[in-house]
């Protein structure tokens, strides 16, 4: 009985020694718990209390000087450890070198080929959303405007085209920039609103959503290669922000009045887009414009051969042009007819 007292007596000494040394070294809380855990051991008579302690003193002990030495440390050095733990971020630009990124969300990447096995440079569009576009197309098809709406719109086109004439004269890689700065708004506020139609209504679109935001998408890429070609003054960077403001807001009113309307003056205008960029082609066929290699986003996108020119562009834009034109007729066509675009099926993929 004696040895029995004089070896709880020894581990009750070690578990008070570890105590009083935590205690000290932690100045309070941790060491106030530990106490009440190890009198609440002993007193309910288990001998194996104060090794348990001791464990998780040592533990804690060692929690709490690593806090108390990033507390103690210089602004400058906790900056320093923080930038360690930060990835290095990418640089963000199509074309340039990225380094891998982590993060915390732990989303797979992958580098994306080419079908020849060299890498592909651009993070605005993937190889399978590339195409050759389809030059035979009739670039000549107009729709006489036979009603009082199909009036309105040819009109409205019509005296949105001399403003542009007087500004732009014959600087078509200008004005080229400022027409797409406008045609790329028409599908965006076509398929927002049909997106929004048809959640409202718990029914489908028949793919014309999918159809609206592919033509803006469309036209954001000739906006992109031709920024490649002329660069804006900042007096035409302005022109466009203010361009753009009053069109969005004018389109977005008109399709909600009249879609009919409004896809009808898209047919239009992308009527006049084509006449523009055959005018276009006549100044880089009389050398008025150099027929400057093309742009290599360009040959990407429209699958172009590596020693394509300016010229090839201007064609397979206008080509995709004269694809809009019919989409949006023939959208306006449907609402003619008394039918919702969902009814036919949308024309997805022409180009």
């Amino acid at each position: 009985m004696m040895s029995t007292m004089g070896r709880g007596g020894a581990r009750m000494a070690v578990a008070a020694l570890a105590l009083r040394n935590f205690s000290s070294a932690t100045s309070g809380g941790a060491g106030a718990v530990a106490r009440q855990a190890a009198s609440a051991g002993i007193a309910s008579g288990g001998v194996q209390a104060p090794i348990a302690v001791g464990v998780w003193v040592r533990g804690m002990a060692t929690a709490t000087s690593g806090d108390r030495t990033f507390a103690t440390m210089t602004l400058a050095e906790q900056e320093q450890q923080e930038e360690k733990k930060q990835p290095q971020m990418a640089s963000g630009g199509d074309g340039n070198e990225d380094k891998e990124i982590v993060s915390y969300w732990d989303i797979p990447t992958r580098k994306i080929r080419k079908e020849d096995g060299t890498e592909w440079k651009w993070n605005s569009f993937m190889p399978w959303e590339t195409y050759k576009a389809d030059t035979s197309i009739d670039l000549k098809k107009h729709h006489k405007p036979s009603t009082m709406i199909d009036k309105i719109a040819y009109w409205t086109v019509k005296s949105l085209r001399w403003p542009t004439d007087l500004f732009f004269q014959r600087r078509y890689g200008c004005r080229a920039m400022m027409l797409e700065t406008v045609a790329a708004v028409p599908g965006m506020v076509g398929g927002m609103l049909l997106h929004c139609k048809s959640l409202r209504r718990f029914e489908h679109s028949g793919g014309w959503i999918r159809t609206l935001l592919e033509e803006a998408e469309n036209e954001r890429m000739h906006l992109m290669t031709f920024m490649e070609v002329a660069q804006p003054k900042w007096y035409e960077r302005a022109l466009v922000i203010t361009v753009q403001g009053i069109f969005f807001n004018a389109y977005f009113l008109g399709y909600v009045i009249s879609p009919k309307f409004a896809h009808r003056m898209v047919g239009y205008l992308e009527e006049e887009a084509i006449h523009s960029y055959t005018e276009f082609l006549k100044e880089l066929d009389k050398g008025n414009i150099e027929n400057v290699p093309a742009p290599a986003i360009a040959i990407d996108y429209w699958r172009l051969p590596a020693d394509a020119t300016l010229k090839d562009v201007v064609e397979v834009v206008r080509a995709d042009e004269a694809h809009h034109r019919d989409v949006n007729h023939l959208a306006s066509d449907i609402h003619y007819q008394g039918h919702e675009l969902r009814d036919t099926p949308a024309p997805l993929g022409y180009h």
